[in-house]
């Protein structure tokens, strides 16, 4: 049964929190940007405060073994400065019975980079390349069966499991999934966990209507099923980025040399059939800044997004398509935007990106509620400096792609069920 943090009574109790510490490290293992380590304090303070102890558990990185500049040790200090409280440190994630039992009231361990061990995520390692299928599938097998007792020694360390790591919710992994079976009367979500879980529900379960969803990126085959899963639930779908000229030359546009994937031209077709056969409306482009390389200092001319000539590529919206969108965009009550507009990378094109986080900052102090998620697109508010004037900022770009397809999420499911 999920219990909730609010209600749950830590005192005197261990709990296990899997959070998401997989932060960004200098050449010295220096944290350079500790968001994620601050977005949980609010959960790991409820726990110290209500007189409980912490284990902490985080990935870092994608190690395939043992590798000192992927250990969580280098993050300790950090950790430590947000939480205001010591943070002890264990080495190995399965001998760290001693340090957990002498955990008292108000402390907190942390352990060693839960992707160190095979088991975490259920994968064998080390196979060779030419290893045979039995080979494989004995390999597999031994890993799911040491994987069994991996996570039966993470939770022997606690008396309560708290997931609070949402950009790894989409995982069915040993301490996101498969711990929370030990836990059936003491699991439950953290803050942000919660959090991440309303926003995504205000979108696609309790939207106030007008809903907009902004969908943006390099491809249509990484959000494919994210447009399929909108296109019966938005008002307005705007398609902006590299993905939105495949929908051009769908429609029997000249895109010149401008990304795009003739074999979802189909897909897109289908997409925009049911939008129109649903009523909704769907915006793209209607002309691009385009450049004569993909370079930030190539030449940049503007043309009609269904006439690029040969030799240049469409890199960024227009003017008049910002414009467009801006209208639709303030004249909506629920605004959901993933990925970025244009080559966001070079600043020379991303004026689009960072007009749409303006216009995004705009509509929420007008009083619409607005979900941003997706790595660009987080860059771009935080960036304009308006990462606390949008109503949520997600934590998770895959996580939150899986959600908005309408998957059930192996994290979220775990405590609920």
């Amino acid at each position: 049964m999920q219990k909730f943090i609010d209600s749950y009574d830590f005192a005197g109790k261990k709990a296990i929190v899997r959070v998401d510490f997989n932060v960004p490290l200098d050449e010295n293992f220096n944290v350079t940007d500790d968001t994620r380590i601050r977005r949980a304090v609010p959960t790991l303070r409820k726990v110290l405060d209500k007189g409980g102890a912490l284990i902490l558990m985080s990935h870092l990185g994608r190690p395939k073994k043992v590798d000192p500049k992927f250990s969580l040790r280098h993050i300790v200090g950090r950790v430590s400065e947000c939480l205001g409280t010591p943070v002890r440190f264990a080495d190995d994630c399965q001998k760290a019975d001693g340090q957990a039992a002498a955990l008292k009231p108000g402390e907190v361990l942390m352990l060693e980079n839960l992707r160190f061990y095979a088991e975490e995520e259920g994968k064998p390692r080390g196979l060779a390349e030419d290893a045979s299928d039995e080979e494989k599938k004995a390999a597999k097998a031994a890993v799911k069966a040491s994987q069994k007792e991996f996570v039966k020694k993470l939770a022997s360390y606690a008396d309560c499991y708290i997931n609070d790591a949402f950009g790894t919710a989409h995982r069915a992994h040993a301490s996101t999934a498969l711990i929370a079976e030990y836990f059936p009367d003491d699991k439950m979500f953290g803050y942000l966990m919660e959090g991440e879980i309303n926003a995504i529900e205000n979108v696609l379960k309790n939207a106030r209507h007008p809903l907009t969803a902004i969908i943006g990126g390099s491809k249509v085959s990484s959000k494919l099923a994210v447009l399929k899963n909108l296109v019966g639930k938005v008002d307005n779908l705007i398609i902006g980025g590299g993905m939105g000229y495949t929908f051009v030359k769908a429609q029997g546009g000249h895109i010149g040399d401008s990304l795009h994937e003739d074999e979802l031209i189909p897909d897109a077709l289908e997409i925009l059939k049911e939008a129109e056969e649903k009523g909704v409306n769907v915006s793209l482009s209607v002309a691009t800044v385009a450049a004569n390389e993909f370079s930030n200092d190539a030449e940049r001319k503007i043309f009609d997004i269904d006439d690029i000539p040969d030799g240049w590529e469409g890199m960024d919206a227009s003017p008049a398509s910002l414009e467009n969108w801006k209208k639709i965009i303030l004249a909506s009550k629920t605004i959901l935007w993933n990925g970025p507009v244009g080559v966001f990378e070079f600043p020379n094109f991303a004026k689009g990106t960072l007009q749409i986080a303006e216009d995004l900052a705009e509509a929420t102090a007008n009083g619409a509620y607005t979900l941003v998620g997706g790595g660009d697109s987080v860059a771009a508010v935080t960036r304009m400096g308006y990462a606390d004037k949008v109503s949520y900022v997600s934590t998770g770009g895959g996580a939150m792609l899986e959600a908005i397809e309408g998957k059930e999420l192996p994290g979220i499911a775990a405590i609920r069920g």
